[in-house]
């Protein structure tokens, strides 16, 4: 595994908020690191294939977009976790899926435009072979966390 060097951490810190809205942020991001745009994306790249890094994406208000979400945990025989994983990562709606250590073994977050394709995929997993149990946990009021590292 890759050891974190300070270039690291401080790339770390920006990328957890301090992405520019530009048409070269990575170049951006150099400036404030005092170095090149090249060496930011090798790093981040490495940082990714390492582990530190799973996405890098923005964060929208899917409620004024018009999606709904929902917090659906499942319980899956253990010997068909990966597969049931895999077929539930091919929604297109899928935001994050993890396993747990309990009774509901995988968890998953799910954004639909409407109630009827939130029907469809809640039924359709809950048929999938392996699933034994599902509990859709559809959002009442919603809190935001936000977290952030700081690396040091």
């Amino acid at each position: 595994m890759l050891g974190l060097t300070e270039f690291d951490k401080s790339l770390l810190n920006l990328l957890q908020g301090s992405i520019a809205l530009s048409q070269r942020p990575f170049r951006d991001m150099a400036e404030k690191l005092g170095s090149d745009e090249q060496t930011v994306i090798d790093r981040i790249n490495l940082l990714k294939e390492n582990g530190y890094v799973r996405r890098i994406g923005a964060f929208f208000n899917s409620e004024k977009l018009g999606y709904t979400g929902t917090l659906v945990a499942v319980s899956v025989k253990p010997d068909k976790i990966a597969s049931v994983a895999e077929a539930i990562n091919k929604y297109p709606g899928i935001t994050h899926n993890y396993e747990r250590e309990c009774d509901y073994n995988l968890w998953f977050t799910l954004l639909t435009p409407d109630s009827e394709t939130h029907d469809r995929i809640i039924n359709e997993i809950g048929a999938l072979p392996g699933v034994e149990k599902l509990m859709d946990l559809s959002a009442r009021r919603k809190y935001k966390i936000n977290v952030r590292f700081n690396l040091k």
